[in-house]
């Protein structure tokens, strides 16, 4: 009898050796089918949520009609504005009862070389500094000098 319950004792052990075996291959068999549906899934995700589709409430773009007969109609061209003026009339203080001359703007920036609101405003406290006493009250003198 021994020798007989030995048998069955080895044949036990492979048994539950191969029942693990068994149970080990059918949980890695469950985990690689729950992976793929994920990706799967997250493939659809990706068609689903593509940021270079159009988005449907915006009017299609314009398509150019090729080949068409028309003939592009070129405007002519603007006309140039004025040379800028040269130097702004004489401004007149009236605390002091003087007629201060205005300085030449040194470095026009606007087109063609007008003179801006920041050019004026520069030019006029620059103005206000070397009159000093004469101009008055410099903050008035800059302001009636900017706005006239």
């Amino acid at each position: 009898m021994a020798p007989d319950s030995s048998a069955n004792q080895r044949l036990q052990r492979m048994e539950s050796g191969l029942l693990r075996a068994a149970a080990t291959s059918l949980g890695c068999l469950a985990a690689l089918l729950v992976l793929s549906s994920l990706a799967a899934a997250q493939s659809d995700d990706d068609s689903r949520y593509n940021i270079m589709t159009p988005e449907p409430w915006l009017p299609p773009k314009y398509k150019s009609p090729r080949g068409s007969t028309e003939q592009v109609v070129v405007p002519p061209p603007a006309r140039p504005l004025p040379p800028p003026a040269g130097v702004p009339r004489p401004l007149y203080v009236p605390q002091t009862g003087r007629a201060l001359p205005n300085l030449p703007n040194v470095a026009p920036s606007g087109p063609l070389g007008q003179e801006t609101y920041q050019d004026r405003a520069a030019r006029c406290a620059h103005q206000a500094g070397i009159y000093g006493q004469a101009a008055g009250n410099t903050s008035t003198y800059i302001n009636s000098c900017i706005n006239q």
